[in-house]
């Protein structure tokens, strides 16, 4: 299939190897579909599906990056998310602490089914079978393969309904990596570190501002501004941000399979995540590859 002569990019989107619908070659495909030469599956806290990404990509000929999206705490904020970009999806450390991370992340969806199949017990309706919801997730289940199930099962129309209904009063909390142990973790293994959604952090924009501020200075590398989960205004204060304190810009769907009116390849409003934000990315990748290989020549990043 013959791209088009402008190419388009989306660095945010989730297989079934975490809370998404598709597989890798599913997504690869859709990929294509919507124009879009390079691609990076980040899946929450693992990195399983990142070699059949890559190699459906290939195949295809275009580009998949490998990525990865951190659940993180810093200070007193929960749940920031942190994606790596171009690290080493082989590293025995970094897939050793995804590991014990997964594990955790199966043990809380497995606890959060189980208030939901109690709230569907009190309701009189039949509870949610774990293999069901297991069947919509190669690897562990996340909260959208519940919805799902949900859906399937007829107790809601959508998922929003899914989380409003259940999965957020039955919520399970997270844990998390500290902010700047995974900063270096992603640094160490040749990434770089790039804030997703950042505007998720903080309605406070003198806020947000400040902790940006403080990222980058403790090893942040850029800012997702064009983002799903930002207004035009959003993503302009983002903008301003990133160029005062020297971070990269990337774009990306946040694209799951299972919500309404998200398109992988597309921002809000429509817009496109154009493939100019990829150079700069490229060239700071280079650079930490460089790093990595002098401290470790043993290394397999390329």
């Amino acid at each position: 299939m013959t791209l088009p002569e402008k190419r388009y990019i989306d660095l945010h989107v989730h297989s079934n190897c975490s809370d998404g619908v598709f597989s890798a070659a599913e997504l690869i495909g859709l990929a294509i579909r919507e124009g879009i030469s390079t691609i990076a599956i980040a899946d929450h806290d693992s990195v399983a599906n990142v070699s059949a990404g890559m190699d459906a990509a290939n195949l295809a000929g275009i580009e998949n990056i490998p990525a990865v999206e951190l659940s993180t705490q810093y200070q007193s904020h929960r749940d920031v998310h942190l994606l790596g970009y171009g690290l080493d999806h082989t590293d025995g450390v970094f897939l050793k602490k995804l590991d014990e991370l997964q594990k955790r992340r199966e043990q809380r969806i497995k606890e959060m089914l189980i208030r939901v199949n109690e709230n569907l017990a009190r309701e009189g309706r039949g509870k949610i079978d774990p293999a069901l919801v297991v069947t919509y997730a190669k690897g562990s289940a996340g909260r959208p393969h519940i919805a799902r199930a949900l859906m399937d099962n007829g107790y809601v129309k959508t998922v929003e309904e899914a989380f409003r209904r259940y999965l957020t009063p039955c919520n399970v909390p997270k844990r998390y990596w500290r902010m700047e142990d995974a900063l270096s973790e992603i640094r160490r293994t040749g990434g770089i570190a790039v804030l997703a959604h950042p505007t998720r952090i903080s309605p406070d924009r003198k806020k947000l501002r400040n902790i940006i501020v403080e990222l980058g200075r403790i090893g942040l590398d850029g800012l997702e501004v064009y983002n799903n989960q930002a207004t035009a205004d959003d993503m302009s204060f983002l903008k301003r941000c990133a160029e005062e304190s020297g971070l990269l810009l990337t774009g990306g769907s946040d694209f799951h399979g299972i919500e309404p009116g998200i398109v992988i390849g597309l921002g809000r409003n429509g817009i496109r995540f154009n493939s100019d934000l990829l150079q700069p990315v490229k060239q700071l990748l280079s650079i930490r590859r460089s790093e990595v290989k002098t401290k470790n020549p043993s290394s397999r990043i390329e």
